[in-house]
């Protein structure tokens, strides 16, 4: 009773922030990250779309098979989509199973022909089957087309390179939390090469549940472009016996991580992601990620956080605009010495620090802070709302 009670809080809340005028981004944010997520698929739909900023009444339309004539990628796209049985519902007939398919291999080409700078790769087309599953076909086209844009746009460059870049986070945030498991992983070299399917995917590739599929989603979708390679690296933690009681080598432990558990705390784990990323922002791993310059040419650092239109579409922000106007210079400063005062500050016991923290972000209280963060953890962000 308890829980049916705060579900249909939380649905009221979430409609409360949909009729808002104008819509309250920043609510629905909170509501996707907090504990649950976004609950429904039907939430989803209406949901989603603002997380991203897509205009539901100017969509694109259908595209036409002519695609699949002109398209280089149509044989690689088709030979993915024929062996994604298992990522449609299990007992789906087969004939709506195929039309899916079809409508999958369309999106795909729909968004690669109106983006020629974006590259396929393999796995791509697990990130569009759970939108397509969950919003249809001519939303999904949407929405990945901004996603591709934006927070996939490193996965989709001519090389692998960023991809690689955004990989070499996870040995730092792993060594921030956990020292331990860095040094023995240090030690068996198993590198992170692991965790690229996670990563690539979004997850999709490698859960098997479905529920916990969009339940991620939620939480990627509201939050900073980073935030999936923090959800690997607390998977990681959240496996440390296993992981130190392994043999140090690099294929036993590979063997290990490479194995994903399906019966993850996943709300645990997202509370826990968000924690460590406010705890151990981007700005503060860039030099032992990789060189800056490097790290400077990738989509998720140079990433104009989508927090940062939601801050204007907040209907208190709205009505005073004119006044945040004139103290949006003096709000940057002040804001600039503030991080420079935390980044500043001695590092203080990371065990202790993040036991305080405890489940913030699942339970709401920081859902906000976690994807404010790219403001917060980098003043040098301009405000402003996508196109």
């Amino acid at each position: 009773a308890d829980f049916d009670a705060k579900k249909k809080r939380k649905v009221a809340e979430i409609y409360q922030a949909l009729n808002s005028d104008p819509i309250d981004v920043a609510a629905l944010r909170r509501m996707a990250i907090s504990k649950g997520g976004l609950l429904t698929d039907e939430i989803r739909c209406k949901v989603w779309p603002k997380l991203l900023s897509v205009n539901t009444d100017d969509l694109p339309p259908l595209p036409g098979k002519e695609l699949r004539e002109d398209s280089k990628d149509y044989q690689q796209v088709l030979l993915d989509v024929r062996r994604s049985l298992r990522r449609f519902p299990p007992g789906m007939p087969d004939d709506q199973r195929e039309v899916l398919q079809e409508e999958l291999i369309d999106i795909i080409l729909h968004v690669l022909k109106r983006n020629p700078q974006l590259h396929y790769y393999q796995g791509y087309h697990d990130i569009v089957v759970t939108f397509l599953l969950v919003v249809g076909d001519r939303l999904a086209t949407a929405l990945v087309e901004k996603l591709s844009t934006h927070h996939l746009r490193d996965f989709m460059d001519p090389t692998m390179d960023n991809t690689k870049q955004i990989l070499n986070y996870l040995m730092p945030i792993i060594d921030q939390v956990n020292p331990e498991v860095h040094d023995f992983m240090q030690s068996a070299e198993v590198g992170t090469i692991f965790g690229l399917s996670w990563l690539i995917t979004w997850f999709g590739h490698v859960l098997s549940d479905f529920r916990h599929v969009v339940r991620l989603y939620d939480f990627f979708l509201a939050c900073h472009p980073l935030m999936p390679i923090y959800f690997a690296a607390v998977i990681v933690l959240h496996r440390e016996q296993e992981v130190l009681d392994c043999e140090c080598d690099m294929a036993s432990v590979h063997h290990l991580l490479s194995q994903i558990p399906q019966d993850l705390p996943y709300e645990s784990l997202i509370s826990k992601a968000g924690d460590v990323f406010l705890q151990f922002p981007p700005s503060k791993l860039t030099k032992e990620a990789a060189q800056a310059a490097q790290a400077e040419r990738t989509a998720a650092s140079t990433f104009k956080d989508f927090e940062l239109a939601s801050v204007q579409q907040r209907p208190d922000t709205v009505l005073r605009q004119r006044f945040r106007e004139r103290l949006r210079g003096e709000e940057r400063l002040r804001g600039e010495e503030r991080t420079k005062s935390i980044l500043t500050k001695p590092r203080t016991n990371r065990f202790v620090k993040l036991a305080v923290m405890g489940l913030t972000v699942a339970l709401g209280a920081a859902a906000l802070a976690v994807v404010k963060s790219a403001l917060e953890w980098a003043p040098k962000f301009e405000l402003q709302i996508f196109p």
